[in-house]
């Protein structure tokens, strides 16, 4: 393990990443001589992403959800939002 002070990460930082993404070992950043972060590689979860939640299997959406209300319709379109255009 690797361990650098905050001024010689902050003047080589792009070569520290390059280090710990080609070794996989993290870099501890220290401060008058502690520890105070570490630099590691990011893995990144490859796991499919599990979906539902609370309301899983309590909520059914109708099969005519998105269907269109003729009745809802030709109020809007008679009214005097959508006067007609003679």
């Amino acid at each position: 393990m690797h361990i650098t002070n905050i001024s010689e990460a902050k003047a080589s930082l792009s070569h520290l990443i390059k280090v710990v993404q080609e070794t996989n070992e993290p870099i501890i950043i220290g401060k008058a001589g502690k520890p105070v972060a570490v630099l590691s590689a990011f893995k990144e979860d490859l796991s499919p992403r599990k979906l539902g939640g609370s309301w899983e299997g309590k909520v059914k959406i109708a099969e005519d959800f998105d269907a269109l209300d003729n009745e809802i319709t030709e109020s809007f379109y008679d009214s005097s939002i959508f006067p007609d255009k003679k």
